[in-house]
């Protein structure tokens, strides 16, 4: 992860908002993203093969979300302010955003284990 951009002439005065460098800060966001993607697809593969139907379904990604954000958390030392500018970018960014990917990769498998059960 990209650090935050120089302080600025002031020398970085408490009273003084922080001041990011926008292309860490753009590729920051950019790596959330995909390792939420990423996670998610991983994350609807499995519970497809686990069998999770419904709320069990949603929920498993929900903790896929929850474990993704800790680890993000962790990665950045728990220094979130340091390379992201709140703790909404860790924490609520991209949740909602790869629950499509879950759904897809979630019942594919499913419907393809309960195909072949009742095939053979």
């Amino acid at each position: 992860m990209a650090r935050e951009g120089d302080r600025g002439a002031s020398g970085g005065a408490e009273d003084d908002p922080p001041i990011f460098n926008a292309e860490n800060l753009q590729s920051n966001i950019k790596s959330i993203h995909y390792s939420r993607t990423f996670l998610s697809i991983i994350g609807g593969v499995i519970a497809g093969i686990w069998g999770f139907t419904g709320l069990t379904g949603f929920i498993f990604y929900f903790l896929v979300m929850a474990a993704a954000s800790f680890g993000l958390a962790a990665k950045a030392k728990f220094s979130i302010c340091t390379y992201f500018d709140s703790w909404n970018r860790i924490f609520l960014d991209g949740i909602f955003g790869g629950l499509m990917s879950f759904v897809l990769f979630w019942t594919y498998p499913l419907v393809r284990k309960k195909f072949v059960v009742n095939c053979c």
